[in-house]
């Protein structure tokens, strides 16, 4: 790494690190006030401003990635989103940078995007206190071997959905959830038998339980694919500008009704047709993939 990029990659941390404590801290203290006075009118007038100030958070760090990025975004499918609308979102997984890339895009065009996080991240500093203000759901998420060994623990994974869920038809939302559970890996791909070419096998219980929960109060599913045509990049190539392009396509489906709720632990026909469905998409999306990732230059694995 030459000295530039290190003054470069240096600069850009620090910038991070401010815009993040300058939204961060107003944003702690209005999500305490909000837990300390359990009212629903508290959590009305708290939960606009809390939203207002994560935009304002990513829109600050969607600027940096303009300012200090050349990395072009082709987009597709991005009519008739609503603001204010209820939405479950689904994405492929293959870096960090989908994280960025799905916040830049979406921001402000449709509700804040609410992750599902693992437990232990409510440990990171500052993100993690923010991200309990915001009503981001924690999880175990169990591995089946522990969840045979406890089945316990699956059901308190089932429930804290179901809570966040519950808090979640109150306000506008959009529920994000990285179907394949980990990011693509070529390891991953081969450790799985993978029948997809550029995906993992989707995994179907969180989104079956997300619709279940949300029932109605769900206006559409966002399908969203990311290709990245000069390879998967890391967070370090972003912020020393090696992106040179990236392509998101949106497809708005109706959620299918006799999908919109059902057993999926205890109806095994019920989750099988989920898990049809869910293939399904995932072979439009890798196909779509294909058609994304084709660029002049080819891919650079």
């Amino acid at each position: 790494m030459s000295l530039l990029t290190g003054l470069r990659l240096a600069s850009i941390l620090l910038l991070v690190v401010v815009n993040t404590l300058v939204h961060a801290l107003p944003l702690l203290l209005v999500g305490l006030f909000k837990a300390a006075l359990p009212l629903a009118a508290v959590r009305r007038a708290c939960n606009p401003l809390l939203t207002g100030l994560a935009e304002s958070w990513i829109a600050v760090n969607s600027a940096m990635i303009d300012r200090f990025t050349s990395a072009r975004f082709d987009v597709e499918g991005f009519s008739d989103l609503q603001r204010y609308g209820h939405y479950l979102v689904l994405a492929n997984h293959q870096s960090w940078v989908d994280i960025l890339v799905l916040q830049k895009v979406f921001n402000r065009r449709i509700p804040l995007l609410r992750f599902f996080l693992k437990r232990s991240l409510f440990w990171v500093p500052v993100l993690g206190l923010a991200w309990w203000a915001l009503d981001f759901p924690f999880m175990g998420r169990y591995n089946r071997r522990q969840i045979a060994r406890n089945p316990e623990l699956g059901r308190r994974d089932i429930e804290a959905t179901r809570r966040a869920c519950a808090k979640f038809r109150d306000i506008p939302v959009a529920v994000m959830n990285f179907v394949e559970g980990t990011r693509f890996t070529p390891a991953k791909h081969a450790g799985q038998a993978s029948p997809y070419r550029h995906l993992l096998k989707p995994k179907s219980g969180g989104v079956a339980f997300v619709l279940d929960a949300m029932g109605d109060g769900l206006h559409a599913i966002l399908d969203v694919t990311i290709a990245y045509p000069a390879g998967r990049p890391s967070m370090l190539d972003l912020m020393a500008d090696r992106v040179p392009a990236i392509r998101i396509r949106v497809r708005k489906r109706d959620i299918p009704a006799e999908l919109a709720s059902g057993h999926y632990q205890d109806d095994r026909a019920f989750r099988a047709r989920f898990q049809q469905w869910m293939n399904g998409l995932w072979e439009q999306k890798d196909a779509d993939l294909d058609a994304m990732l084709e660029s002049p230059a080819g891919r650079a694995d």
